[in-house]
């Protein structure tokens, strides 16, 4: 079920019953003839589809004449739902329902997914799903400051006696940002969901073209964990650019120029 607002956002209905949620869409259509792969954003924990990187992507697509979808996950941006019901699984459910929704709708086949922080691992397991299917081919994938299994690798390790205290106590714990106001919320479900995703636990076959880009300076998410995602991608084309300076948000203009031009190739790529 698609809707539009009067503001002119499309919305997709995900899930059913008292699990169903609205999804806000971008849909950015394809100049007459263009055969470019296309550009599906798979954004990070708590940022939404009008981050400088989205923003910056889907004026590359306009550029080439190519396809660029954007989205929130619920919880998220324009998006229903909320944000403490989120999990992996959740998001995932609903990154997949966009890229049929697109397909269906802009008749796009080929795609590049790129995906920052979280969205790297929703990315990557997204493509291990469409892998299963014949409709939808994944001709690349552009990874940025990447957090795969970030919940068991970099949350659950680090965790101090009070926030394991809270988890127990309340589902969940709150730990100040650098990138807001509010707090991040991390939940007992979340992490628990996250430890059936993992997808750091063997080789990881995407079948396609894979360009990560890593800040050195990333507090967040060190960059040997990209070098370690590197490591399970060994049976793929992958190149893996180290930014000495980048932060985590990975949002300068030289930072947005390496992921532009990453993504380009990729998506000109056959």
């Amino acid at each position: 079920m698609t809707a539009t607002d009067g503001n002119g956002a499309d919305f997709i209905t995900v899930g059913a019953g008292d699990d169903a949620r609205q999804i806000a869409i971008a849909l950015q259509p394809a100049a007459a003839g263009n055969a470019l792969a296309h550009f599906v954003w798979l954004g990070g924990y708590r940022s939404d589809m009008t981050g400088t990187k989205a923003i910056e992507l889907a004026a590359l697509a306009a550029r080439l004449g190519t396809t660029c979808v954007r989205f929130d996950y619920s919880g998220h941006g324009a998006s229903g739902g909320a944000f403490v019901d989120g999990t992996i699984s959740r998001w995932l459910e609903e990154a997949l329902a966009v890229i049929d929704h697109a397909a269906k709708t802009l008749g796009t086949r080929r795609m590049v997914l790129v995906g920052s922080s979280m969205g790297g691992w929703i990315a990557l397991r997204a493509i291990a799903d469409l892998a299963r299917r014949k409709d939808i081919a994944v001709t690349g994938l552009v990874l940025i400051a990447p957090a795969p299994d970030f919940t068991s690798e970099l949350i659950e390790p680090n965790l101090t006696e009070a926030e394991r205290t809270a988890l127990a106590e309340r589902g969940q714990f709150e730990e100040p940002t650098p990138y807001g106001p509010d707090p991040n919320i991390y939940t007992r479900k979340l992490i628990e969901d996250g430890r059936d995703n993992r997808v750091l636990t063997g080789v990881i076959e995407t079948g396609c073209p894979v360009h990560i880009l890593q800040g050195m300076a990333d507090p967040d998410v060190p960059y040997g964990h990209a070098v370690r995602l590197m490591e399970h991608l060994s049976g793929d084309d992958v190149v893996l650019t180290m930014i000495r300076d980048g932060d985590h948000r990975l949002s300068r203009p030289q930072d947005i120029a390496k992921i532009l031009e990453a993504a380009e190739a990729l998506a000109r790529a056959q």
